[in-house]
């Protein structure tokens, strides 16, 4: 029944917001252009807005979740028109908070204890309050300013039902011919897993505490620590930062931050997680980044909500690397070699066809000065041109090309005049660089040389075992080769028996249809006779 009234709900919105235009785009089948005609809104509310606008409107009135998914889907620039999916990245989430006392009790379910007992400090009314957790401000026995990030009570089951409703909504839109193109049930597939790692803090804990190692000591980007002791699945302690927020470009010009080291520097982290660390924060929007009043001539950011992270495995950190480099070189047959063997694209790909339409692609972008070309657009327009040769939708890219749009936009509003190919390109050539030095060389001994050292007694008998089993592999080989052969002749020396007795029938056929046998044979020589006698024994020969 619930399930009915919230489809019945999505299906006023929809109609409210005249989505149903959305459809006049796709190739959809004649029934449904015919029943578009019939659709009551259509006649009645007018479409005002662009489509994008629109989507948006529907979406944030469909509750949290939705929101949550447009904002995803926002980053999805390969799928979606540019405007959309620009319209789709204003998405907020207006959410009113749930009260402080139900925060505290859920506080104290989770830990066991009094909140009065656990901390010195505890404020119910809430800092900020989303979709997914509330945050409270705290303080612990020790004086230490904390925040408490606290999971919204029965969001559960909440996002249980929505995601039932999403799944049968792009399940729908699969049946449209074009809809196919826009991937629906993997991109839903991909919030459900995006969503649910939010709702787990004991996630996001160990994902704040594996990037605060990572930076620990650097001036360019500070996490805030976890207090473990009071962290749960659904309740996170975390350390209170002060910092100005990114989007605040008057406050930090007012606190004499350089701008152009902030933003080269948010490039530089970007591309040090990524190829260094192979570990990235992959929710870098303007609200979960913070700018130190420290140092202004050396701006330290701050990074918060770390719910969501992309990590690379060596050979995509290769590819990439690679793919980058040649970007910058104008060398798209290698662009086109490497998307081929990474497997990103399917083997039998013809790289000459896929090289002409990345030319076709870059080369108009190229002709802009360098300062003025987006790399993030760049890597999407590449993705789109990739899909039309189907390129397998990469989960770890798709973040990976949010991120860098993020950073990108980022860092022009900080520095319009960012030049985000000077800053990118050498880093990457030196991290090519290491990857086949010596440094590589010795780190790779320092990381695997005590296995080594603890498998070498072992050696001997695994070069033993293995060249056994070549032998055995060798004689099993012997035996199928043999039966093989044994097989060809008896397959041959059937035939033979096949010819020899078609022949004899031939013979015999001839004979009985002589007008004259009697005749015939009387008129043949001795000498045919023992032609013709010598030829049937041949020929019966087995």
């Amino acid at each position: 029944m619930v399930t009915l009234i919230r489809l019945i709900r999505i299906a006023w919105i929809l109609s409210r917001y005249r989505l149903d235009t959305l459809l006049q785009h796709q190739q959809v089948p004649w029934l449904l252009r015919f029943g578009q005609y019939f659709f009551p809104p259509r006649w009645i509310i007018p479409a005002k807005g662009s489509e994008g606008r629109r989507l948006r409107l529907a979406l944030e009135s469909l509750g949290p979740v939705f929101v949550k998914f447009g904002q995803i889907l926002s980053t999805r620039r390969d799928l979606l028109p540019a405007e959309m999916a620009t319209e789709l990245a204003y998405l907020q989430d207006r959410v009113p908070s749930f009260p402080g006392s139900q925060a505290r009790r859920l506080i104290e379910e989770a830990l066991g204890e009094s909140v009065d007992t656990l901390f010195a400090e505890f404020s119910e009314a809430p800092m900020a309050s989303a979709s997914i957790a509330q945050v409270h401000a705290a303080t612990l026995s020790d004086g230490k300013s904390v925040v408490i990030k606290v999971i919204r009570p029965g969001i559960r089951k909440v996002i249980s039902k929505d995601l039932r409703l999403l799944d049968l909504m792009a399940r729908l839109v699969t049946t449209i011919p074009d809809g196919r193109r826009l991937r629906p049930v993997e991109v839903v597939e991909d919030f459900r897993r995006t969503i649910l790692d939010e709702l787990d803090l004991l996630r996001e804990a160990a994902n704040m505490a594996a990037l605060r190692r990572n930076f620990e000591g650097s001036g360019s980007l500070y996490i805030p620590w976890v207090h473990w002791d009071y962290t749960r699945k659904n309740v996170l302690v975390m350390e209170r930062i002060s910092g100005i927020p990114v989007s605040d470009i008057d406050a930090l010009h007012a606190a004499g931050i350089n701008m152009k080291v902030l933003a080269e520097r948010g490039v530089e982290i970007f591309f040090t997680q990524v190829f260094r660390d192979s570990f990235f924060h992959a929710d870098m929007h303007p609200g979960n980044i913070f700018v130190s009043r420290e140092h202004p001539e050396s701006p330290q950011y701050i990074g918060i909500d770390c719910g969501i992270v992309g990590s690379l495995s060596r050979e995509d950190q290769s590819y990439l690397a690679q793919n980058l480099l040649a970007f910058f070189n104008r060398d798209y047959y290698r662009v086109a070699e490497l998307h081929v063997e990474s497997g990103w694209v399917p083997a039998h790909t013809r790289v000459n066809e896929f090289e002409s339409a990345i030319r076709s692609v870059c080369e108009p972008i190229f002709e802009k000065p360098l300062a003025e070309i987006s790399f993030g657009l760049l890597l999407v327009r590449l993705f789109q041109t990739a899909q039309r040769f189907d390129m397998t939708v990469q989960p770890q890219l798709v973040l990976l090309q949010k991120t860098l749009l993020n950073i990108e936009g980022l860092g022009r509003q900080l520095y319009p005049q960012l030049d985000l190919w000077a800053t990118a390109k050498p880093f990457l050539e030196n991290w090519v660089r290491e990857q086949v030095g010596p440094k590589r060389f010795i780190k790779t001994l320092q990381q695997h040389g005590p296995s080594w050292l603890a498998k070498a007694p072992q050696m001997p008998d695994l070069v033993h075992d293995t060249l056994l089993n070549l032998r055995k592999i060798g004689g099993v080989e012997q035996r199928i080769a043999a039966q093989l052969e044994a097989g060809r002749k008896e397959r041959k020396q059937g035939q033979r028996r096949f010819v020899r007795r078609l022949g004899a029938a031939l013979l015999l056929a001839g004979v009985i249809l002589i007008p004259q046998p009697a005749l015939w044979l009387q008129s043949l020589s001795t000498g045919q006779w023992v032609g013709l006698a010598v030829g049937a024994i041949l020929l019966l020969w087995p």
